[in-house]
């Protein structure tokens, strides 16, 4: 697969223009995500169609994502543009199960890798399933171009149809010639060197977010009411971009707002999970199709510090508030 820089937004309108969505079209979106998954749909005119997660990964549910397909093509007799799953906090989607549907109703499935750079689901990279798929280079991720991102395209042809939307549609001519609508999307040539750079120390990057969750299960191991997000079998290995844990206040003793205040009093920075895009005042009046999963995990979820560089004296810190009586 070819890499063409550009910011995740970017990254997902193009592949979206390059799926063939259109005004009035539908795509079909996780909806437990940052609105930026969801976002480039409505650039395009098209709806977006917000599908709820199953509970082991915390991703897209492959039998809810059927339901949606089936009816949408009885609700508009059509089927959906394009699918799009996103490898939450790290976590690997369940992309066998998700790929079977999306193959058998011929829709394309475009990967939201953002957070799940170096993740692996049965050996293969996230980012490396779908017709397309997007990584981000956010200051907060695993690598960082200080922002930006990067489409991940099939082949070449792919890459180059990126590269001359990304650059204003420019034609080949000796003047500036236009006959498509562009875009200015590329990254800076110092902000791709800056990633090109953080590529060499990608892996420590990962093996440090690794050992971050590892210290947090272990320092919290036996806590009442306190869970992870964790690999469900061994065909997941997420790079642990960030410790989350649930928090169930009838055995805890405290709910996840309290936690998160109690923090926010120590100077600690953390935050709720992402809010679902289907409980968003902006895309509430579009169709879902869930059984709250995510509104739950939404309720009682908290992600930790967890920076590569965080030191153990603040983790016992963290730690220490979560067991705070």
């Amino acid at each position: 697969m070819s890499k063409i820089s550009a910011f995740i937004l970017a990254a997902i309108h193009l592949a979206l223009i390059q799926l063939g969505v259109r005004w009035g079209d539908e795509v079909i979106c996780q909806s437990f995500t940052f609105s930026a998954s969801a976002n480039p749909i409505m650039y395009l005119g098209a709806i977006p169609v917000f599908v709820d997660s199953e509970r082991d990964t915390w991703n897209m549910c492959p039998v809810l994502l059927e339901e949606a397909i089936r009816d949408r093509i009885a609700v508009t007799g059509k089927r959906p543009r394009a699918i799009i799953p996103v490898h939450l906090y790290g976590m690997p989607a369940k992309m066998d199960e998700i790929l079977e549907v999306a193959g058998r109703y011929e829709i394309p499935v475009l990967e939201d890798a953002a957070e799940a750079l170096g993740s692996r689901y049965k050996g293969r990279f996230c980012g490396t399933f779908g017709e397309f798929a997007c990584l981000s280079f956010n200051g907060n991720k695993i690598i960082t171009t200080s922002g930006g991102g990067a489409l991940v395209c099939c082949d070449a042809v792919d890459a180059g149809v990126t590269k001359f939307l990304a650059t204003q549609a420019r034609d080949d001519a000796p003047h500036y010639e236009h006959s498509h609508v562009g875009y200015n999307y590329r990254l800076s040539n110092i902000c791709a060197g800056i990633g090109r750079g953080q590529m060499l120390v990608l892996d420590q990057h990962i093996a440090a977010r690794r050992e971050i969750n590892t210290k947090y299960r272990v320092l919290l191991a036996g806590s009442p009411g306190i869970s992870f997000l964790e690999n469900p079998s061994s065909d997941f290995e997420s790079n642990m971009w960030l410790t989350c844990i649930l928090v169930d206040p009838d055995r805890a003793g405290f709910t996840r707002e309290d936690l998160r205040l109690r923090m926010e009093a120590q100077n600690i920075e953390t935050r709720p999970l992402w809010k679902p895009m289907h409980l968003q005042p902006i895309f509430e009046e579009y169709p879902f199709y869930g059984n709250d999963t995510s509104e739950s995990l939404f309720n009682i979820g908290l992600c930790l510090p967890s920076h590569p560089g965080l030191c153990d004296d603040t983790l016992a810190r963290v730690v220490d508030v979560v067991k705070m009586k």
